[in-house]
């Protein structure tokens, strides 16, 4: 009889086990509203449509980005401390503009129907841009030399620039956690890909890139910028049509209302119960049994920020959930959300130096490139196009790291991500002053050039040079950018992953808006002592001195970070009667292995 028993219940598992290979049940749907296939939909099957896509809004927006401050400065006229800091306005709007954009796709619209309407948006954005170009009363001004561009081609300009930024804002957050969803955690094989896919992911967008500093770059240089203009409309169009190509065989989220809601509940809890003592036993606090979550994985309890835990005490009125308030009683994965938002505020400002280096690759390392010779077997380079060396030296570290490190490590350290996410974002760090340093070396060799000789200035000093500062930052950018997205996605609420895909961008965002402050503030002390940082042009500028003061904040908040890193608690998750990290990171510490 126990034979017979212990037979049926393996043969129960076994059917489970079978179920569990065929269908997907991790809250997501097919795009019908059904439970997907495992075989039709998701995976790489639908996470390429995505990759592709983001190539063709990658490929648009550097050809614009890198570009920018070159547009501003010799079509505009602006001086370089002014066209700097439109850059970086720009750059920090369009970094910003996910937080809303990633708020709207969790809580209301879903990721695919923001990423559709974005995708419109952008597409506006572009078509008005072309316009600016081709109709004659929207253009610069009507002779071939523009000595001051019409007030109403300036208009036009902006308005179709910042439109680009709130497609942007909509398409970036919404695109990358929508394909990260492809995958399902709960699998074993999906959630090894799915730590790939943020590698390859940033290996395609870097393609894109090349393309716009290169493609886009020559064709504004030499063709025109509407010529221009008119690929970049094309190719998000096409994009366009890859999104809706693809949906049939893509997973959904299906959105349950504003993420911020459960947070605040659980702090208006904590503080109405302030006064209550603690339960002997973490247990005792609430939480819904597993067979009752509708949406998202149950966390495991931690010990940090105790406080908050008053807020899943159980009073005697409370025994029943159908009689508790929201406003007056947590669960433990509430509060554990709250926890992981609040842990996430040291690690986002300790990241923003790291931002503000990268925020002089599109400005200033651009504008060097101008006062170098570009000239290469009688090819006039365009000053954009060495951005590319960085993108080559992204995608490069990406493959090594992704293919030969993370194989190695994953045996030598039994860990599945190779190196803990936080570590990844700190090496990229360490890079980053390494960029500094050497632009500031080469930058100060350009100055002594321009020193010997007055007229030709640098032009006898080759583009290449620059060359050195771009691979090291593209090579930083392959640590800490994708170490950045992986932990914003992975450790937020799972109801929040297009919202934690947003404030990854807005590290960048609010560290473009740190750079201009900077060099209002810099320029303002310095031409107080006598010579501005920020001349008229680079060779009355000192910037060899603004690019050793970044690598100096920067190293010193590396001391910061690494503290910060060693203090920090990744997310850890339920699964049945067992914790397990989510990422996979304290497994050695608690003995514990992950599920499959």
């Amino acid at each position: 009889m126990e034979t017979q028993q212990s037979s049926k219940g393996r043969d129960e598992a076994r059917e489970d086990v079978d179920d569990g290979e065929k269908w997907v049940y991790d809250s997501s749907v097919d795009y019908k509203g059904r439970t997907p296939l495992r075989a039709a939909t998701g995976a790489w099957k639908a996470s390429l449509f995505i990759i592709a896509i983001e190539f063709g809004e990658r490929l648009s927006y550097f050809g614009i980005a890198t570009s920018l401050i070159i547009y501003l400065t010799k079509v505009m006229h602006q001086d370089l401390k002014t066209a700097a800091k439109n850059v970086n306005y720009w750059s920090g709007v369009t970094t910003l503009m996910p937080l809303l954009g990633g708020f709207l796709a969790d809580a209301y619209l879903g990721r695919f129907s923001t990423v559709l309407a974005s995708s419109v948006i952008y597409l506006v954005g572009l078509v008005l841009l072309t316009m600016s170009w081709y109709v004659p009363s929207l253009r610069a001004c009507d002779t071939q030399v523009c000595q001051e561009p019409r007030r109403v081609h300036e208009m036009v300009f902006f308005l179709a620039i910042y439109l680009i930024s709130i497609g942007t804002g909509g398409h970036k957050p919404s695109l990358e956690s929508f394909g990260a969803d492809q995958f399902d955690d709960n699998h074993a094989w999906e959630r090894k890909q799915k730590m790939s896919y943020f590698n390859w992911w940033s290996s395609g967008l870097c393609c894109g890139l090349v393309l716009g500093v290169t493609v886009i770059v020559y064709v504004q240089d030499h063709i025109g910028w509407g010529a221009a203009d008119i690929i970049l409309t094309l190719a998000i169009a096409f994009s366009l049509v890859i999104v809706i190509i693809g949906r049939p065989y893509y997973r959904y989220r299906v959105p349950t209302g504003s993420p911020l809601t459960p947070m605040l509940q659980v702090l208006v809890a904590a503080i109405a119960k302030r006064n209550l003592p603690f339960p002997s036993n973490p247990a005792q606090l609430y939480e819904v049994p597993e067979s009752q979550k509708t949406h998202g994985r149950l966390l495991a309890h931690t010990k940090k920020l105790k406080f908050l835990d008053k807020a899943a005490i159980v009073e005697g009125e409370e025994v029943s959930a159908e009689k508790s308030s929201s406003w007056r009683l947590a669960t433990v994965t509430k509060v554990e959300e709250m926890k992981l938002l609040l842990n996430m505020i040291p690690i986002w400002l300790a990241t923003l130096p790291f931002g503000i280096c990268v925020a002089q690759a599109s400005t200033f390392f651009i504008k060097q490139g101008t006062t170098l010779d570009r000239n290469v077997n009688g090819f006039s380079l365009p000053p954009a196009s060495i951005y590319s060396l960085s993108a080559i030296g992204m995608i490069v570290s990406v493959i090594i790291f992704d293919k030969i490190a993370v194989p190695i490590l994953r045996k030598t350290r039994g860990n599945e991500r190779g190196i803990k996410i936080l570590q990844r974002i700190g090496i990229g760090m360490l890079f980053s002053i390494a960029t500094m340093v050497v632009a500031a070396l080469v930058e100060r060799k350009r100055l002594k050039v321009v020193e010997k000789d007055l007229a030709k200035g640098s032009l006898s000093m080759s583009v290449f040079w620059l060359a050195p500062q771009f691979i090291i930052i593209g090579i930083g950018d392959s640590f800490t950018l994708v170490g950045l997205q992986e932990y914003f996605y992975d450790q937020v609420p799972d109801s929040m992953r297009s919202l934690g895909i947003a404030f990854y961008l807005s590290v960048i965002g609010a560290a473009n808006f740190i750079s201009s402050l900077l060099i209002i503030v810099i320029d303002h002390v310095t031409e107080k002592s006598g010579q501005s940082w920020f001349g008229k042009d680079l060779n009355s500028s000192r910037l060899d001195k603004f690019y050793w003061l970044l690598a100096a904040i920067t190293a010193a908040n590396l001391w910061v970070y690494v503290y910060l890193a060693k203090q920090y608690s990744y997310k850890s998750v339920q699964k049945s009667t067992v914790a397990v990290a989510d990422c996979y990171e304290r497994d050695e510490e608690a003995g514990i292995r992950p599920m499959a």
